[in-house]
Protein backbone atom coordinates (compact mmCIF):
# COMPACT_ATOMS: atom_id res chain seq x y z
CA UNK A 1 0.00 0.00 0.00
CA UNK A 2 2.72 2.47 1.01
CA UNK A 3 2.01 6.11 0.31
CA UNK A 4 -1.07 5.19 -1.70
CA UNK A 5 -3.13 4.83 1.48
CA UNK A 6 -5.87 7.49 1.47
CA UNK A 7 -3.72 9.92 -0.51
CA UNK A 8 -3.90 7.96 -3.74
CA UNK A 9 -7.37 9.04 -4.83
CA UNK A 10 -7.30 12.78 -4.47
CA UNK A 11 -8.27 15.73 -2.35
CA UNK A 12 -11.90 14.84 -1.67
CA UNK A 13 -11.17 11.36 -0.45
CA UNK A 14 -8.24 12.41 1.69
CA UNK A 15 -10.33 15.17 3.24
CA UNK A 16 -13.11 12.77 4.17
CA UNK A 17 -10.84 9.98 5.41
CA UNK A 18 -8.68 12.26 7.55
CA UNK A 19 -11.74 14.09 8.85
CA UNK A 20 -13.17 10.71 9.85
CA UNK A 21 -10.24 10.25 12.24
CA UNK A 22 -11.54 13.10 14.35
CA UNK A 23 -14.64 11.19 15.42
CA UNK A 24 -13.02 7.78 15.59
CA UNK A 25 -10.08 8.62 17.81
CA UNK A 26 -12.37 10.09 20.44
CA UNK A 27 -14.27 6.87 21.02
CA UNK A 28 -11.78 5.53 23.55
CA UNK A 29 -12.70 8.16 26.16
CA UNK A 30 -16.44 8.90 26.13
CA UNK A 31 -17.60 12.37 26.99
CA UNK A 32 -19.65 12.61 30.19
CA UNK A 33 -23.19 11.85 28.96
CA UNK A 34 -26.03 10.02 30.64
CA UNK A 35 -25.94 6.27 29.94
CA UNK A 36 -29.64 6.38 29.12
CA UNK A 37 -29.80 8.27 25.87
CA UNK A 38 -26.15 8.31 24.85
CA UNK A 39 -27.06 5.93 22.04
CA UNK A 40 -30.20 7.81 21.02
CA UNK A 41 -30.00 8.98 17.38
CA UNK A 42 -29.39 12.61 16.49
CA UNK A 43 -29.72 11.90 12.76
CA UNK A 44 -30.71 8.86 10.69
CA UNK A 45 -29.03 8.42 7.31
CA UNK A 46 -30.78 5.87 5.08
CA UNK A 47 -31.95 4.04 8.20
CA UNK A 48 -28.42 4.15 9.72
CA UNK A 49 -28.46 6.13 13.00
CA UNK A 50 -25.78 8.51 14.17
CA UNK A 51 -25.90 8.56 17.95
CA UNK A 52 -25.56 11.33 20.48
CA UNK A 53 -22.49 9.50 21.75
CA UNK A 54 -20.80 9.63 18.35
CA UNK A 55 -21.66 13.29 17.87
CA UNK A 56 -20.26 14.27 21.26
CA UNK A 57 -17.08 12.32 20.58
CA UNK A 58 -16.62 13.95 17.19
CA UNK A 59 -17.18 17.42 18.67
CA UNK A 60 -14.77 16.74 21.53
CA UNK A 61 -11.93 15.66 19.25
CA UNK A 62 -12.57 18.55 16.84
CA UNK A 63 -12.25 20.88 19.80
CA UNK A 64 -8.99 19.19 20.78
CA UNK A 65 -7.70 19.82 17.25
CA UNK A 66 -8.73 23.51 17.43
CA UNK A 67 -11.08 23.11 14.47
CA UNK A 68 -12.67 26.43 13.50
CA UNK A 69 -16.38 26.95 12.88
CA UNK A 70 -19.55 25.52 14.42
CA UNK A 71 -18.18 22.29 15.88
CA UNK A 72 -21.58 20.63 16.19
CA UNK A 73 -22.42 21.25 12.54
CA UNK A 74 -18.94 20.28 11.32
CA UNK A 75 -19.08 17.05 13.33
CA UNK A 76 -22.63 16.23 12.20
CA UNK A 77 -21.80 16.77 8.51
CA UNK A 78 -18.73 14.55 8.77
CA UNK A 79 -20.67 11.76 10.48
CA UNK A 80 -23.38 11.87 7.80
CA UNK A 81 -20.67 11.57 5.16
CA UNK A 82 -19.19 8.60 7.05
CA UNK A 83 -22.48 6.73 6.88
CA UNK A 84 -22.90 7.41 3.17
CA UNK A 85 -19.37 6.21 2.40
CA UNK A 86 -19.77 2.98 4.38
CA UNK A 87 -23.15 2.26 2.77
CA UNK A 88 -21.57 2.73 -0.67
CA UNK A 89 -18.79 0.28 0.24
CA UNK A 90 -21.26 -2.32 1.47
CA UNK A 91 -23.31 -2.06 -1.70
CA UNK A 92 -20.22 -2.88 -3.74
CA UNK A 93 -19.32 -5.82 -1.50
CA UNK A 94 -16.02 -4.25 -0.51
CA UNK A 95 -14.05 -5.93 2.24
CA UNK A 96 -10.63 -4.83 3.48
CA UNK A 97 -8.15 -7.54 4.51
CA UNK A 98 -6.09 -7.46 7.75
CA UNK A 99 -2.88 -7.13 5.70
CA UNK A 100 -4.28 -4.08 3.89
CA UNK A 101 -5.29 -2.51 7.20
CA UNK A 102 -1.85 -3.13 8.68
CA UNK A 103 -0.15 -1.55 5.66
CA UNK A 104 -2.44 1.47 5.95
CA UNK A 105 -1.63 1.81 9.64
CA UNK A 106 2.09 1.77 8.89
CA UNK A 107 1.69 4.47 6.24
CA UNK A 108 -0.33 6.76 8.51
CA UNK A 109 2.06 6.30 11.43
CA UNK A 110 4.95 7.10 9.11
CA UNK A 111 3.62 10.63 8.76
CA UNK A 112 4.66 11.14 12.40
CA UNK A 113 8.01 9.37 11.81
CA UNK A 114 6.77 6.34 13.75
CA UNK A 115 5.94 2.73 12.93
CA UNK A 116 2.44 1.41 13.56
CA UNK A 117 3.26 -0.10 16.97
CA UNK A 118 4.87 3.11 18.20
CA UNK A 119 1.93 5.15 16.93
CA UNK A 120 -0.57 2.81 18.62
CA UNK A 121 1.36 3.04 21.87
CA UNK A 122 1.28 6.84 21.82
CA UNK A 123 -2.38 7.21 20.98
CA UNK A 124 -3.32 4.52 23.50
CA UNK A 125 -1.49 6.51 26.18
CA UNK A 126 -3.68 9.45 25.15
CA UNK A 127 -6.81 7.35 25.63
CA UNK A 128 -7.42 6.11 22.07
CA UNK A 129 -7.94 2.37 21.64
CA UNK A 130 -6.04 0.40 18.98
CA UNK A 131 -9.38 -0.83 17.64
CA UNK A 132 -10.45 2.76 17.01
CA UNK A 133 -7.39 3.44 14.87
CA UNK A 134 -7.82 0.16 12.96
CA UNK A 135 -11.46 1.03 12.22
CA UNK A 136 -10.42 4.43 10.90
CA UNK A 137 -7.85 2.89 8.58
CA UNK A 138 -10.33 0.30 7.32
CA UNK A 139 -12.94 2.98 6.61
CA UNK A 140 -10.48 5.08 4.62
CA UNK A 141 -9.36 2.09 2.57
CA UNK A 142 -12.95 1.07 1.88
CA UNK A 143 -13.89 4.51 0.52
CA UNK A 144 -10.77 4.58 -1.63
CA UNK A 145 -11.82 1.25 -3.15
CA UNK A 146 -15.33 2.56 -3.76
CA UNK A 147 -13.94 5.45 -5.79
CA UNK A 148 -11.42 3.25 -7.60
CA UNK A 149 -14.06 0.78 -8.75
CA UNK A 150 -16.50 3.46 -9.77
CA UNK A 151 -14.21 5.91 -11.54
CA UNK A 152 -10.86 4.34 -12.41
CA UNK A 153 -12.06 3.42 -15.91
CA UNK A 154 -13.47 6.90 -16.47
CA UNK A 155 -10.23 8.79 -15.88
CA UNK A 156 -8.07 8.75 -18.99
CA UNK A 157 -5.04 11.00 -18.83
CA UNK A 158 -3.89 11.28 -22.42
CA UNK A 159 -0.25 11.49 -23.46
CA UNK A 160 -0.88 15.05 -24.63
CA UNK A 161 -1.89 16.04 -21.08
CA UNK A 162 1.31 14.56 -19.68
CA UNK A 163 3.37 16.15 -22.46
CA UNK A 164 1.91 19.57 -21.68
CA UNK A 165 2.69 19.23 -17.98
CA UNK A 166 6.18 17.94 -18.61
CA UNK A 167 6.94 20.58 -21.23
CA UNK A 168 7.04 23.15 -18.45
CA UNK A 169 10.21 21.54 -17.16
CA UNK A 170 11.75 20.50 -20.46
CA UNK A 171 14.75 22.07 -22.10
CA UNK A 172 12.55 24.03 -24.50
CA UNK A 173 9.82 25.05 -22.08
CA UNK A 174 11.09 25.89 -18.61
CA UNK A 175 8.68 27.38 -16.07
CA UNK A 176 8.70 29.10 -12.72
CA UNK A 177 6.05 29.26 -10.05
CA UNK A 178 4.82 31.62 -7.38
CA UNK A 179 3.71 29.63 -4.35
CA UNK A 180 2.62 30.09 -0.75
CA UNK A 181 3.28 27.69 2.12
CA UNK A 182 1.82 26.48 5.39
CA UNK A 183 4.05 24.42 7.71
CA UNK A 184 2.18 22.48 10.42
CA UNK A 185 4.13 20.93 13.33
CA UNK A 186 4.14 17.12 13.68
CA UNK A 187 6.65 16.37 16.42
CA UNK A 188 4.66 13.55 18.01
CA UNK A 189 1.64 11.36 17.25
CA UNK A 190 -0.95 13.68 18.80
CA UNK A 191 0.48 16.76 17.11
CA UNK A 192 0.70 14.90 13.78
CA UNK A 193 -2.96 13.85 14.04
CA UNK A 194 -4.01 17.43 14.83
CA UNK A 195 -2.00 18.75 11.90
CA UNK A 196 -3.45 16.12 9.57
CA UNK A 197 -6.91 17.34 10.55
CA UNK A 198 -5.96 20.93 9.78
CA UNK A 199 -4.25 19.90 6.55
CA UNK A 200 -7.45 18.20 5.39
CA UNK A 201 -9.34 21.47 5.77
CA UNK A 202 -6.61 23.61 4.23
CA UNK A 203 -6.50 21.37 1.16
CA UNK A 204 -10.04 22.45 0.33
CA UNK A 205 -9.05 26.13 0.06
CA UNK A 206 -9.32 27.70 -3.38
CA UNK A 207 -8.55 31.39 -2.80
CA UNK A 208 -5.31 33.18 -2.00
CA UNK A 209 -7.00 35.20 0.73
CA UNK A 210 -8.29 32.15 2.60
CA UNK A 211 -4.92 30.41 2.35
CA UNK A 212 -3.14 33.52 3.62
CA UNK A 213 -5.52 33.70 6.58
CA UNK A 214 -4.89 30.03 7.39
CA UNK A 215 -1.14 30.61 7.17
CA UNK A 216 -1.29 33.49 9.63
CA UNK A 217 -3.37 31.43 12.04
CA UNK A 218 -1.76 27.98 11.84
CA UNK A 219 1.62 27.99 10.08
CA UNK A 220 4.81 27.52 12.08
CA UNK A 221 6.95 28.99 9.28
CA UNK A 222 8.44 32.45 9.37
CA UNK A 223 6.41 33.29 6.27
CA UNK A 224 3.19 33.23 8.30
CA UNK A 225 3.41 36.98 8.86
CA UNK A 226 3.27 37.40 5.09
CA UNK A 227 0.33 35.05 4.65
CA UNK A 228 2.65 32.18 3.71
CA UNK A 229 3.86 33.86 0.50
CA UNK A 230 7.31 32.80 -0.69
CA UNK A 231 8.84 36.00 -2.11
CA UNK A 232 10.91 34.56 -4.95
CA UNK A 233 9.55 33.00 -8.12
CA UNK A 234 10.86 29.43 -7.98
CA UNK A 235 12.05 27.67 -11.17
CA UNK A 236 10.44 24.24 -11.30
CA UNK A 237 13.83 22.60 -11.65
CA UNK A 238 14.77 23.74 -8.16
CA UNK A 239 11.85 21.94 -6.50
CA UNK A 240 12.20 18.37 -5.25
CA UNK A 241 10.62 15.84 -7.60
CA UNK A 242 7.56 14.98 -5.49
CA UNK A 243 6.58 18.64 -5.03
CA UNK A 244 7.37 19.50 -8.65
CA UNK A 245 5.01 16.80 -9.91
CA UNK A 246 2.25 18.01 -7.60
CA UNK A 247 2.68 21.62 -8.73
CA UNK A 248 2.37 20.52 -12.35
CA UNK A 249 -1.07 19.05 -11.62
CA UNK A 250 -2.44 22.08 -9.72
CA UNK A 251 -4.56 24.91 -11.01
CA UNK A 252 -3.91 28.41 -9.63
CA UNK A 253 -5.51 28.63 -6.19
CA UNK A 254 -5.36 24.88 -5.56
CA UNK A 255 -3.38 23.39 -2.68
CA UNK A 256 -0.99 20.44 -2.73
CA UNK A 257 -1.52 17.25 -0.79
CA UNK A 258 0.35 17.21 2.55
CA UNK A 259 4.10 16.70 2.18
CA UNK A 260 5.95 15.11 5.09
CA UNK A 261 9.09 16.97 6.12
CA UNK A 262 11.07 16.40 9.33
CA UNK A 263 8.72 16.86 12.30
CA UNK A 264 6.22 18.81 10.21
CA UNK A 265 3.65 18.69 7.41
CA UNK A 266 3.89 21.16 4.52
CA UNK A 267 1.20 22.37 2.13
CA UNK A 268 1.73 24.65 -0.86
CA UNK A 269 -0.71 26.77 -2.84
CA UNK A 270 0.02 27.53 -6.48
CA UNK A 271 -0.56 31.24 -7.11
CA UNK A 272 0.85 31.44 -10.63
CA UNK A 273 2.78 29.30 -13.10
CA UNK A 274 4.64 31.03 -15.91
CA UNK A 275 6.40 29.45 -18.87
CA UNK A 276 9.66 31.35 -19.19
CA UNK A 277 10.77 30.01 -22.56
CA UNK A 278 14.32 29.99 -21.18
CA UNK A 279 16.01 26.64 -21.79
CA UNK A 280 16.71 24.74 -18.61
CA UNK A 281 19.51 22.29 -18.02
CA UNK A 282 19.26 18.70 -16.92
CA UNK A 283 20.05 19.11 -13.23
CA UNK A 284 20.34 21.69 -10.46
CA UNK A 285 22.96 21.29 -7.75
CA UNK A 286 22.99 23.02 -4.39
CA UNK A 287 25.59 23.61 -1.71
CA UNK A 288 24.27 24.31 1.77
CA UNK A 289 25.11 24.27 5.47
CA UNK A 290 23.15 23.19 8.53
CA UNK A 291 23.99 24.65 11.93
CA UNK A 292 22.25 22.77 14.75
CA UNK A 293 20.91 24.76 17.70
CA UNK A 294 19.81 22.69 20.73
CA UNK A 295 16.26 23.12 21.97
CA UNK A 296 14.08 22.37 18.94
CA UNK A 297 11.58 25.19 18.33
CA UNK A 298 11.89 26.57 21.85
CA UNK A 299 12.00 30.32 22.35
CA UNK A 300 15.61 29.99 23.49
CA UNK A 301 16.62 28.20 20.29
CA UNK A 302 14.73 30.67 18.09
CA UNK A 303 16.38 33.58 19.88
CA UNK A 304 19.78 31.98 19.30
CA UNK A 305 18.93 31.52 15.61
CA UNK A 306 18.02 35.20 15.36
CA UNK A 307 21.35 36.14 16.95
CA UNK A 308 23.28 33.92 14.53
CA UNK A 309 21.37 35.35 11.59
CA UNK A 310 22.52 38.84 12.56
CA UNK A 311 26.16 37.72 12.63
CA UNK A 312 26.41 35.96 9.25
CA UNK A 313 26.38 37.29 5.71
CA UNK A 314 27.64 34.20 3.86
CA UNK A 315 27.95 30.50 4.57
CA UNK A 316 31.64 30.90 5.40
CA UNK A 317 30.68 32.98 8.43
CA UNK A 318 29.13 29.88 10.01
CA UNK A 319 32.60 28.41 10.53
CA UNK A 320 33.32 31.25 12.94
CA UNK A 321 29.97 30.79 14.67
CA UNK A 322 30.82 27.12 15.29
CA UNK A 323 34.38 27.76 16.49
CA UNK A 324 35.03 26.06 19.82
CA UNK A 325 31.91 23.90 19.55
CA UNK A 326 31.53 20.25 18.50
CA UNK A 327 32.12 19.74 14.78
CA UNK A 328 28.85 17.78 14.59
CA UNK A 329 26.87 20.98 15.07
CA UNK A 330 27.84 22.20 11.59
CA UNK A 331 27.11 20.03 8.54
CA UNK A 332 28.42 21.10 5.13
CA UNK A 333 27.00 19.71 1.86
CA UNK A 334 28.84 20.49 -1.36
CA UNK A 335 27.28 20.54 -4.87
CA UNK A 336 24.57 17.93 -4.40
CA UNK A 337 21.85 17.38 -7.06
CA UNK A 338 18.45 18.52 -5.82
CA UNK A 339 17.11 15.03 -6.49
CA UNK A 340 19.50 13.65 -3.84
CA UNK A 341 18.75 16.26 -1.17
CA UNK A 342 16.36 15.09 1.59
CA UNK A 343 12.88 16.30 0.68
CA UNK A 344 12.33 18.57 3.67
CA UNK A 345 15.65 20.33 3.13
CA UNK A 346 15.10 20.56 -0.64
CA UNK A 347 11.72 22.23 -0.09
CA UNK A 348 13.30 24.85 2.17
CA UNK A 349 16.26 25.47 -0.15
CA UNK A 350 13.90 26.08 -3.08
CA UNK A 351 12.55 29.14 -1.26
CA UNK A 352 15.96 30.70 -0.71
CA UNK A 353 18.37 32.82 -2.68
CA UNK A 354 22.08 32.32 -2.08
CA UNK A 355 23.18 33.15 1.50
CA UNK A 356 19.58 33.28 2.74
CA UNK A 357 18.50 31.19 5.72
CA UNK A 358 15.58 29.07 6.93
CA UNK A 359 14.72 28.00 10.48
CA UNK A 360 11.59 26.00 9.66
CA UNK A 361 13.12 22.55 10.29
CA UNK A 362 14.16 20.56 13.34
CA UNK A 363 15.78 17.16 13.72
CA UNK A 364 13.74 16.44 16.84
CA UNK A 365 16.23 17.78 19.37
CA UNK A 366 17.78 20.69 17.48
CA UNK A 367 16.60 23.66 15.47
CA UNK A 368 18.18 23.49 11.99
CA UNK A 369 19.69 26.80 10.92
CA UNK A 370 19.75 26.09 7.18
CA UNK A 371 21.70 28.33 4.79
CA UNK A 372 21.90 28.08 1.00
CA UNK A 373 25.49 28.66 -0.11
CA UNK A 374 25.29 28.18 -3.87
CA UNK A 375 22.87 27.00 -6.54
CA UNK A 376 24.42 25.73 -9.76
CA UNK A 377 22.28 25.03 -12.81
CA UNK A 378 24.15 22.05 -14.15
CA UNK A 379 21.01 20.89 -15.92
CA UNK A 380 17.60 19.76 -14.74
CA UNK A 381 16.70 16.15 -13.99
CA UNK A 382 13.98 14.57 -16.08
CA UNK A 383 10.52 14.63 -14.57
CA UNK A 384 9.12 11.15 -13.94
CA UNK A 385 6.48 10.72 -16.66
CA UNK A 386 4.58 8.07 -14.73
CA UNK A 387 4.66 10.28 -11.64
CA UNK A 388 3.15 13.22 -13.54
CA UNK A 389 0.43 10.96 -14.96
CA UNK A 390 -0.31 9.64 -11.46
CA UNK A 391 -0.65 13.17 -10.08
CA UNK A 392 -3.02 14.21 -12.86
CA UNK A 393 -5.05 11.03 -12.33
CA UNK A 394 -5.14 11.68 -8.59
CA UNK A 395 -6.57 15.15 -9.11
CA UNK A 396 -9.25 13.91 -11.50
CA UNK A 397 -10.31 11.10 -9.19
CA UNK A 398 -10.47 13.51 -6.27
CA UNK A 399 -12.88 15.79 -8.09
CA UNK A 400 -15.04 12.83 -9.14
CA UNK A 401 -15.07 11.56 -5.55
CA UNK A 402 -16.23 14.96 -4.28
CA UNK A 403 -19.05 15.02 -6.82
CA UNK A 404 -20.07 11.44 -6.06
CA UNK A 405 -20.33 12.13 -2.34
CA UNK A 406 -22.48 15.18 -3.07
CA UNK A 407 -24.77 12.97 -5.20
CA UNK A 408 -25.04 10.38 -2.42
CA UNK A 409 -26.00 13.11 0.01
CA UNK A 410 -28.62 14.60 -2.34
CA UNK A 411 -30.20 11.17 -2.84
CA UNK A 412 -30.07 10.10 0.80
CA UNK A 413 -33.00 10.08 3.18
CA UNK A 414 -31.71 12.08 6.15
CA UNK A 415 -34.02 12.41 9.12
CA UNK A 416 -33.60 14.28 12.40
CA UNK A 417 -35.62 12.54 15.18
Amino acid sequence: MGSQFIGSIGRGTRLLAVAALAGLVGLAQPAPVEAQGQFSPVVIVNDRPVTQYELQQRMRILELFSTPGDLRQVALDALINDRLQLIAAERQGIEISPDQIRAGMEEFAGRANLNADQFLQQIQAAGVSPETFRDFVAAGLAWREVVRRRFAGRVDIEDADVDQAMSMTSRTGSAEVQISEIILPARNAQEAARSQQLAAQIQNIRSEGAFAQAAREYSAAGSRANGGRIPRSVPLGELPGALRQQILSLRPGEVSTPIQIPNAIALFQLRQLTETGVPAGENVQVSYMQYLIPGGRSQTALAEAARVAQSVDTCDDLYAVNRGQPDARLAVTEAQPVAQVPQGIAVELAKLDENEISVNLTDGQNLVFLMLCQRIEAGMADVDRDGVRAQLTDRSLGRLADNYLAELRDEAIIRYP
